[in-house]
């Protein structure tokens, strides 16, 4: 069985560059979400952006306008984005599964 990396007390990797998958699986799975195409998306475009300027999305607003601008209208907005990822911020759930730091605006 391959260990677990490290997580902070919120959940979120000590380094992002550990994160696999299968991480991003109990991670989601933790926090009830059964990963679908949906969420892998959306995941793989947080690590695309993280890749691109060593930062996850700064804002909310900002991860929302970055969805639309990627995949389009239908789903670079709020709702979308709360429903595929529940809780206090949709930008914090997204971010702790797809292994990045913790965004810097979200509480």
């Amino acid at each position: 069985m391959t260990t677990q990396p490290q997580r902070n007390n919120e959940g979120f990797l000590e380094n992002p560059h550990e994160w696999r998958p299968d991480v991003a699986e109990e991670i989601a799975a933790e926090a009830g979400i059964d990963l679908t195409e949906n969420h892998w998306e959306i995941i793989y475009l947080l690590r695309d952006f993280y890749t691109e300027h060593e930062m996850a999305p700064p804002a909310p607003r900002f991860f929302v306008k970055a969805v639309k601008q990627s995949l389009g209208a239908d789903k670079g907005n709020s709702i979308y984005l709360m429903q595929l990822f529940p809780g206090s911020s949709a930008l914090k759930v997204a971010s702790r599964i797809a292994g990045l730091p913790r965004p810097a605006n979200c509480l």
